[in-house]
């Protein structure tokens, strides 16, 4: 198995075992391993193994990835011993384990150093839970059998409400270990069907004079109990696979442990016609209760000789079976949920890569020019995007828009106008056309109410003009190389797409200079909001990039640095997408 080991960072010697076809490497808790600096991306890099071959890939992170000193572009294969640096943190790949007397090149810093710090959580192998079933033994139907009786009779009964671990009164040794084994059940599984059977079989072995027994659940959806397990003493007993509702109500009504000696002849069960008909003599029951204080169940066993009875001691291992099982049945709902949610995990893992391959892999190369671009959803995916198209004559279309909403819907949405934006750009012979003819689609399309932002805009590098279309997007920056600031194309602005299918759209062309620099972007920039629930804005954005350095890529990074030191660790709220590029001077 491939490692990574730690030469630099908080923990210099750890090894990452490299487990599964993709890990991601960032700040985000979500991934696999997560280096907690700021300067690391929330999703940086990541390593792929494909037949027994490693390959890290840099995912368009802010501040790259190196590998042996030189900065990553696409997908790069590992070799044994290659060395990775992301931002402060250095790691080193080894194809198995690494040679005896390898040492970090480097020593762990003292602590509040701020180094970073990796960390590979162990994900556990879960395997697929099935649905309860009933456990009925020999009987092909339980049923139960309900009455309307108010009788509430306790003989004795053991408050469970207040304590999920009753006292056990320690008489024989055959309780203890009955008790300790139905604990090693619940503990080696988490599929009820599987240990319930169990428990009833451990009771038996120490009530010797029960003669039935029954764990009944209520389902979440409908309220109703259902018998899930039952075991009989004799297979042959009449009517044993019925069930009298009387004193089950009243102990998961009460949360409390009940016990009656006979209920036969105790003048408040009397009323009960089901306790009558099944010749129940002494009977206990013992409610689930959750942690949440709910009763989920109960366990209930009963006698139908009138000659033993059941003891306070016997209610008490009783109680204290009941909330061991409940215990057991509240781990396998977490495990259900866990699993439910890896899972989810995964497609939105999926989808996250599925979206990040929407997006450009490479900056256009425009002789005279110069392009930057970031990208960082504020969910696992988001609706955001941009993308650079070539036209003929050597132009660059520059799209950056936005959809409506966040999260996998939003995605899906981007995906489809992506594709569509690009088809009319290279098909229409002037951006208005292509954002017109995109608008009519989407309009088409039957998406509801959902509306999308776009700005187009058509850079000719040989006659250093850009044309603007602007259907309802935050307008982009231009910064000349004098440091003078403006908005473009504000008066063109239209309705967004998938409003009105007639809108039209016009375009407006500008004239770069040498120097100037030009900004497309999202409003998760403007909308940036720090503690104090203020906005970043279009004024701090416009006053920042006056000062900022011209150049593209110092200029992007320069306004993402800006941004995140505004927002001062307030959570990100919205996708954020901005674009740069720059004539040379």
């Amino acid at each position: 198995m491939a490692v990574l080991k730690v030469i630099k960072g908080s923990c210099p010697g750890q090894l990452l075992e490299l487990l599964g076809e993709r890990m991601v490497m960032g700040r985000h808790p979500s991934c696999q391993i997560v280096l907690d600096n700021a300067a690391v991306s929330r999703n940086h890099a990541q390593i792929l193994e494909s037949h027994g071959t490693y390959f890290v890939e840099d995912l368009r992170s802010r501040n790259g990835t190196l590998v042996n000193g030189e900065r990553i572009q696409g997908r790069t294969e590992l070799r044994d011993g290659d060395e990775l640096r992301v931002c402060e943190v250095v790691l080193r790949f080894y194809q198995g384990a690494p040679p005896p007397g390898d040492t970090p090149a480097y020593p762990a810093p003292a602590r509040g150093a701020g180094a970073s710090s990796g960390r590979a959580p162990t994900i556990p192998d879960l395997s697929s839970l099935s649905g309860p079933q009933r456990q009925t033994g020999a009987f092909e139907q339980p049923v139960l059998q309900d009455d309307e009786s108010d009788s509430s009779s306790i003989i004795t009964s053991l408050d469970v409400s207040v304590g999920m671990h009753p006292r056990i009164a320690v008489r024989p040794e055959a309780k203890l270990r009955a008790v300790m084994e139905i604990s090693q059940n619940l503990a080696r599984t988490l599929k009820a069907e599987e240990v319930l059977p169990k428990i009833l079989e451990s009771l038996f072995k120490i009530l010797p004079h029960a003669d039935r027994g029954f764990i009944v659940l209520k389902d979440p959806s409908s309220g109703q109990l259902q018998i899930k397990a039952m075991r009989m003493r004799r297979e042959n007993m009449e009517e044993s696979s019925r069930l009298s509702t009387t004193i089950l109500k009243e102990a998961m009504n009460k949360a409390r442990a009940i016990l009656s000696a006979d209920a036969a002849s105790d003048s408040r069960f009397s009323l009960s016609e089901s306790i009558a008909n099944l010749r129940i003599r002494s009977v206990m029951c013992a409610p689930l209760v959750a942690l949440s204080g709910e009763a989920i169940g109960a366990i209930q066993v009963d006698t139908l000789d009138s000659a033993l009875q059941f003891t306070e001691e016997d209610l008490e291992v009783l109680a204290s079976v009941a909330a061991q099982a409940t215990l057991g049945f509240e781990n396998a709902q977490l495990h259900v949920a866990a699993l439910r949610q890896r899972d989810l995990e995964r497609d939105l893992d999926f989808a996250t890569q599925i979206q990040l391959g929407f997006l450009p892999k490479d900056r256009p190369k425009v002789a005279g020019y110069e392009f930057f671009d970031y990208y960082e959803a504020a969910q696992s995916v988001g609706g955001d995007f941009f993308d650079y198209v070539m036209l003929p004559g050597g132009r660059v279309a520059v799209s950056v828009g936005d959809v409506a909403g966040k999260g996998v819907p939003a995605a899906l949405l981007m995906a489809r106008v992506y594709a569509d934006a690009r088809y009319e750009l290279l098909s229409k012979p002037t951006p208005a056309d292509a954002m017109a003819g995109l608008n009519a689609a989407v309009c088409a399309s039957g998406l509801g109410h959902r509306f999308i932002t776009l700005a187009f805009a058509v850079l000719d590098p040989k006659a250093h003009t850009v044309d603007v279309v602007n259907a309802g997007h935050l307008p982009p920056l231009l910064r000349t190389h004098k440091g003078d600031v403006e908005l473009l194309a504000t008066k063109v602005t239209s309705l967004p797409l998938g409003i009105d299918s007639s809108t039209k759209y016009t375009q407006a062309r500008t004239k770069i200079g040498p120097g100037d620099s030009l900004a497309m972007f999202t409003d998760g920039v403007t909308e940036a909001m720090n503690k104090a629930n203020e906005l970043y804005g279009n004024t701090r954005l416009m006053a920042f990039a006056k000062t900022a350095p011209p150049q593209a890529e110092r200029l992007g990074e320069a306004i993402v640095s800006d941004v995140e030191a505004f927002c001062d660790g307030q959570a990100q709220r919205d996708d954020i997408c901005l674009i740069c590029f720059h004539r040379k001077a």
